[in-house]
């Protein structure tokens, strides 16, 4: 073969070899079969640890044409990528799921070869009637950890999630830890007595002395002090008079045991917590709280005094409660000379 012939011929081999390099170039990938999922989105109507939860998915198919039988929806704590290993995530389950709703592509139910991590819809193979899918399931136990975990979700043309996906997609959630808020009300009781308390508030009581002056077998000698009282007992509230009659010595003015209406000129002494005409004297409670004078102690112009007896009460918590108490003093004309007093102590109890 003379010289010129094999020129030709190494060029001709070299051509057909850059010919072979450009046609394998061209030719497609076959790996690349699927089509990606987009507008997807997972909603959950709790995002707490370990409640119980539904879970709503809304995805746009990428390849609506092909027959849809099945759709996977694998739950992962390590990535959202099928190529990945799957970590069903700690607490998670879908077990008792329930589907709800089904749009776009129906006739699913939740297959037996589901597990807790994976749930599998399956249905007769058939195209869908639109591109726009939904699924909610309800029913669904959260991750038991605080983070973020994963959805992989892929489609299928057979009834059982075998074979080639012709769709896949998947997305990202979040679980929160649980933050628990806690607050304390304690109990309380407020509870004051003076001369004088005003604005319904105990940082404003004024005297601890009551004054009635000189005793005449005359006219009847009365004066005032007044009690405020508050709480969140639920059982409302007690209040209590302690102490003796008026004394002076051996010498007494005898109290008003039973109850009656003022005398001058016997020996009485007694308080009610109402408002009197004769004489008159005193208040009707008031005030934003709840609570009246006590038997005894609550009808005008009967006066009274027993030590250790409740003089007012509520039966439920009550804001600020005023009362106002009214002694009223008489003495017959032989009553003997001297200064008398008497003590009043009295006592609030809240019914916890």
């Amino acid at each position: 073969m003379s010289r010129r012939w094999l020129k030709l011929l190494k060029k001709f081999s070299l051509l057909a070899l850059v010919i072979a390099l450009v046609v394998a170039l061209a030719v497609p990938s076959l790996t690349a079969a699927y089509t990606s999922l987009s507008q997807t989105s997972l909603t959950l109507s709790d995002n707490n640890a370990s409640d119980t939860a539904s879970y709503d998915f809304k995805f746009t198919l990428g390849d609506a044409s092909s027959s849809l039988g099945s759709i996977e929806f694998q739950f992962c704590s390590n990535s959202a990528l099928i190529t990945d290993p799957c970590d069903a995530p700690a607490g998670f389950s879908a077990t008792s799921a329930t589907l709800a709703t089904q749009a776009g592509a129906t006739g699913f139910t939740i297959s037996p070869l589901s597990t807790a991590n994976n749930i599998i819809l399956s249905r007769v193979p058939a195209s869908p009637a639109s591109a726009n899918l939904e699924y909610l399931f309800n029913n669904v136990t959260n991750p038991s950890a605080a983070g973020s975990d994963y959805v992989r979700v892929q489609t299928f043309p057979t009834s059982d999630a075998s074979g080639t996906n012709t769709n896949q997609g998947g997305l990202a959630f979040a679980i929160l830890s649980q933050v628990q808020v806690q607050a304390q009300v304690p109990p309380y009781i407020t509870f004051c007595a003076a001369v004088t308390i005003s604005g319904f508030n105990c940082a404003n009581a004024q005297g601890n002395y009551v004054d009635f002056g000189e005793l005449s077998s005359r006219t009847t000698a009365f004066a005032t002090q007044q009690l405020l009282v508050q709480t969140n007992a639920k059982s409302g509230y007690n209040i209590t008079v302690n102490g003796q009659t008026m004394v002076s010595g051996n010498n007494a003015i005898q109290p008003l045991n039973s109850g009656g209406s003022s005398s001058p000129g016997t020996s009485q002494f007694g308080l009610n917590l109402v408002n009197n005409q004769s004489p008159a004297v005193g208040a009707t409670p008031a005030g934003p709280g709840v609570g009246q004078a006590s038997s005894g102690y609550g009808q005008p112009n009967i006066f009274r005094f027993n030590s250790g007896e409740v003089v007012a009460s509520a039966a439920q918590a009550s804001d600020s409660r005023l009362f106002t108490v009214s002694y009223i003093v008489n003495i017959p004309p032989g009553q003997a000379p001297g200064i008398y007093v008497a003590t009043m102590t009295y006592v609030a109890t809240g019914n916890f």
